[in-house]
């Protein structure tokens, strides 16, 4: 039996960050990862760092990701000076097309919306009409009206930071095992023990950051979960001369090997996460109308994820009432969220509470439903 002082149950973005910003405490930190087949948002997600568009109803969400994305060039520094890993931070902003006047008009009362519920916080945005816009994305297609900007925005090589997160936290005298696939969780107020098979934890705080299989786990914390996957389809292209220099919402990007990027899709089909030939042309579609030069660029593969979705796409963060300690950390946008939890969260789960700043965030806001 091994004593550390924090188990982190899932190995994916959200848990590694967590993971790294316990370590970087002084905290001695076991993370076990699931199996090689189990679903894995953190390898299947668009890489972007993303803030227009978060928060529309729920100005707390904004203000975390606002924070979160402020954070975001400090965790890609330290992360390459501990590491010598360069997770491929680009801040340049991001955009939001739209296609028709009804789109403008839509889309810049949901940018005000965003900037009115900041309040003192503030946003900052842009609506740019179609020539503005070609100054920023060289090749646009002319069905794109326009857009919305904002500089929060920026993109990473997500297979990067998992990688780097994993070598930050062994560097700082962590432990991360694979294929630790867990059998049985026993629960006492700041004492858990969580058996893997041939491996058996002991530590006083336990998060559950285990995406998608957090739902089967809560119950031995006394915490129910409500999760759904959402299915996201992509496309990756050949390699080609850099002409993107940011991200388009919608599912276009390219990567800083020369790659695009494309698609996304919104998919509610339980744990189906095939491909399929109506969703994958539905983002060439949207890639086509707004740079049709990639009608010239070869398709290399495809793939499609599950996102971890609650019931208000808004995170999940909470303690466990019954066997304080536990906690519990789930979200659909862990790269974007990466620094909030590294530097944050993660304080907060040392500390052995949460604070207004995440206080929403519980599943007491589904009471009722």
């Amino acid at each position: 039996m091994t004593f550390h002082d924090a188990i982190v149950i899932g190995g994916g973005v959200v848990g590694s960050a967590i993971a790294f910003g316990l370590a970087r405490q002084g905290l001695k930190v076991t993370v076990l990862d699931g199996e090689d087949v189990a679903v894995r948002a953190s390898r299947g997600n668009a890489g972007v760092v993303w803030v227009q568009g978060k928060g529309y109803g729920r100005p707390e969400y904004q203000l975390w990701t606002r924070r979160s994305a402020e954070d975001w060039p400090n965790l890609a520094a330290e992360l390459l000076d501990n590491t010598g890993l360069n997770v491929r931070l680009e801040k340049r902003g991001g955009v939001v097309p739209y296609f028709s006047e009804e789109g403008r008009d839509k889309r810049k009362a949901l940018m005000e919306q965003l900037r009115t519920e900041a309040g003192n916080a503030g946003f900052e945005y842009d609506m740019l009409d179609h020539q503005e816009l070609a100054r920023l994305v060289p090749g646009l297609g002319p069905k794109v009206l326009g857009a919305s900007y904002t500089a929060y925005d920026g993109q990473v090589n997500p297979l990067n930071l998992l990688r780097a997160l994993h070598a930050a936290l062994l560097r700082l005298g962590g432990h991360y095992v694979s294929n630790a696939r867990v059998a049985t969780i026993e629960a006492a107020p700041h004492a858990f023990t969580v058996r893997t098979g041939p491996k058996t934890v002991t530590a006083p705080k336990l998060i559950l950051a285990a995406g998608l299989g957090t739902v089967a786990l809560a119950s031995s914390l006394g915490l129910s979960v409500p999760l759904i996957p959402q299915r996201g389809q992509t496309l990756i292209t050949e390699r080609v001369d850099q002409t993107l220099p940011l991200p388009i919402q919608g599912g276009i990007r390219q990567t800083h090997e020369g790659t695009f990027q494309l698609g996304g899709t919104a998919e509610f089909t339980g744990f189906d996460d095939r491909t399929t030939t109506h969703g994958l042309c539905k983002g060439v579609r949207f890639a086509l109308d707004c740079l049709p030069y990639l009608a010239g660029v070869k398709v290399v593969r495809a793939w499609a994820a599950l996102r971890v979705m609650s019931p208000d796409e808004f995170p999940i963060y909470e303690q466990s009432a019954e066997f304080p300690g536990a906690f519990v950390a789930t979200c659909h946008s862990g790269i974007t969220l990466a620094a909030a939890h590294a530097y944050r969260l993660a304080k907060y789960v040392a500390l052995g509470d949460l604070p207004a700043e995440v206080a929403c965030f519980t599943t007491r806001r589904f009471d009722g439903e």
